[in-house]
């Protein structure tokens, strides 16, 4: 009897010990499923902040910037149909030179260009619609001009830019410089109003046919603006201004006779939304725009006292595979034959569609010799 009633008393322990060791386990296992949530919420809280603080931050340095980095000679033009637009005039004297700026881009591109010619007449540059300091109408607004030309399309553009230079009072006729969309535009408009333009420089154009090429529209919609479209969330969500505090992104004009201001402006630029996303709409809508100057032109040919020049480099892009270069250069020479046959052409060597700004020297030559040549006429008469 005595040791049946051991045994049991001798197993008592570890039993007891059991029945303790699921409890321990199961506060063990609490505990580290609230330490497992409570990192989890600081995780979410960190990422709630770098989600919200970034976008909050730019969107409140943009505000204050827009007003600080306004060029200090520059203009806000109320154009009518509740549009204003940004106009940059230097110098003085007649004719006027009318610079349009390349696609997506603001009017600092022409800076070096602007400073040389100034010397002689009065240079001015102006922000088409949503780019630069001129605000575009938001979606729920209208003038217009829209419903027959459609948004960021040349036609648009021109409509703009006549309207602008109307309001500012510019004194015609005077000579019409555009770079690639700008071209496409300085062509539309000098064949509307060629009696506002005597002469009409095209730097860098795009033939209208190129788009007809399936290896162009790879590049153009597969390569080139899905990149523009990720500068455009990059802006948005403040990540862009990250990246340039970060020295990651530079701005693309400087060098040293590039003024800290202009430096300035364009990290704004980069790190403005509104800026990237009509950046990103002149590209998606250029074949629209290119169609719209085929019909324009052949409509209403150009006037005979328009005259036209025509300036290229050995490339249009040499960052672009050299086969989609000799493709626009091949469609290029057939469309200046025959839409401006006695065009004077102008090539500049180890230059492409970036020389505006860095080989700007030979573009102010050839405008400066246009000036000089139409003061000298205007002095006869």
């Amino acid at each position: 009897m005595r040791r049946r009633t051991e045994a049991p008393a001798s197993n008592s322990e570890p039993v007891g010990a059991d029945r303790k060791g699921p409890d321990q386990r199961l506060h063990s296992q609490g505990g580290g499923r609230a330490s497992c949530r409570s990192v989890l919420t600081n995780i979410g809280k960190c990422l709630l902040l770098i989600i919200i603080i970034p976008p909050f931050l730019n969107y409140a340095s943009l505000q204050r910037e827009g007003q600080m980095l306004l060029p200090k000679d520059g203009q806000i033009v109320d154009v009518g149909l509740g549009q204003k637009m940004h106009l940059l005039c230097k110098g003085h004297g007649r004719p006027v030179v009318i610079l349009d700026a390349p696609t997506g881009m603001s009017s600092d591109v022409w800076l070096h260009v602007q400073e040389s010619v100034s010397t002689l007449t009065k240079v001015c540059t102006y922000d088409r619609m949503g780019l630069g300091f001129s605000k575009r109408l938001m979606q729920n607004e209208t003038t217009g001009t829209e419903k027959v030309w459609g948004m960021s399309t040349a036609g648009r553009m021109v409509d703009d830019l006549h309207r602008l230079l109307q309001a500012a009072g510019i004194a015609k006729p005077f000579i019409l410089v555009g770079s690639e969309l700008g071209a496409l535009n300085g062509r539309f408009y000098s064949h509307i109003h060629d009696v506002q333009v005597s002469d009409l420089v095209l730097i860098d154009p795009v033939p209208e046919d190129v788009f007809e090429e399936d290896q162009w529209k790879e590049y153009w919609y597969g390569k080139l603006l899905p990149s523009l479209q990720a500068k455009q969330f990059s802006a948005a969500t403040g990540l862009s201004r990250m990246l340039i505090i970060l020295g990651a992104i530079e701005p693309t004009i400087k060098g040293e006779n590039v003024s800290e201001e202009v430096i300035q402006r364009q990290k704004y630029l980069l790190s403005n939304p509104a800026h990237q996303s009509s950046a990103v709409d002149e590209h998606y809508f250029f074949n629209e725009s290119a169609a719209q100057v085929r019909d324009i032109t052949k409509f209403k040919p150009l006037s005979s006292r328009t005259s036209v020049s025509v300036i290229t480099g050995d490339s249009f892009d040499e960052e672009i595979p050299e086969h989609l270069n000799q493709m626009v250069a091949k469609l290029q020479k057939k469309f200046l034959k025959e839409s401006y046959p006695s065009a004077n052409h102008i090539h500049i060597k180890g230059a492409d569609r970036r020389m505006i700004y860095k080989k700007p020297s030979a573009i102010s030559q050839h405008l400066r010799k246009l000036v000089n040549r139409r003061q000298a006429k205007q002095q006869s008469e």
